[in-house]
């Protein structure tokens, strides 16, 4: 390859490339309420943020404590889906569970 060649590829290269920039993150924060019982908010922590049995139980108590607690950080996409999740089955289950997002 000639030299005038190289020269041109690198700068192709350099204006084509860019910086990729990281998605923002968001909190899902599960609340407290007077209705939804524990059993039922270790089952959402469990099977929809994918928590063990000891850290399930220890974020139940602690929004069970302080009215609210993260349940998980994720993408804004990510993040919706699971808020819709765990909105549904708290329907289905009849428990007015709910749970926001805010950006981290």
């Amino acid at each position: 390859m000639a030299d005038q060649d190289f020269d041109l590829l690198e700068k192709t290269r350099t204006k084509t490339e860019k910086k990729v920039k990281r998605p923002s993150l968001y909190r899902v924060i599960l609340l407290n309420d007077d209705y939804t019982t524990m059993d039922f908010v270790v089952y959402i922590l469990r099977s929809v943020f994918h928590k063990p049995e000891s850290e399930a139980t220890r974020i139940m108590l602690h929004v069970h404590r302080r009215g609210e607690g993260i349940a998980g950080v994720y993408t804004r996409d990510i993040a919706e889906t699971k808020i819709d999740t765990v909105h549904r089955l708290a329907r289905e289950n009849s428990f007015p569970l709910r749970c926001r997002m805010e950006k981290e």
